[in-house]
């Protein structure tokens, strides 16, 4: 792991985190040799397979859902 000192952080800042970016390598900030921080790669979430049926088991179904369709033709809309 490159160790950096915090004054040359502070005035490369973006360059070290871009490198951390890329590499994916962490840089340990040091003042008066003593470690002080450390800037790692963020950590990506892994992305799923498949996206259809991830919602699968999150619902729940309370009450009659047929009865309303058996009451189709007492609709004032359907009478016309």
């Amino acid at each position: 792991m490159e160790a950096i000192a915090i004054s040359r952080f502070k005035a490369t800042c973006l360059r070290v985190v871009k490198q951390v970016q890329r590499t994916r390598k962490p840089v340990l900030i040091t003042r008066f040799g003593k470690p002080i921080a450390e800037v790692v790669p963020l950590r990506t979430p892994k992305r799923r397979k498949r996206w259809l049926g991830s919602m699968a088991g999150t619902a729940r179904i309370t009450g009659d859902i047929i009865s309303p369709a058996s009451d189709i033709e007492d609709w004032e809309a359907l009478r016309d």
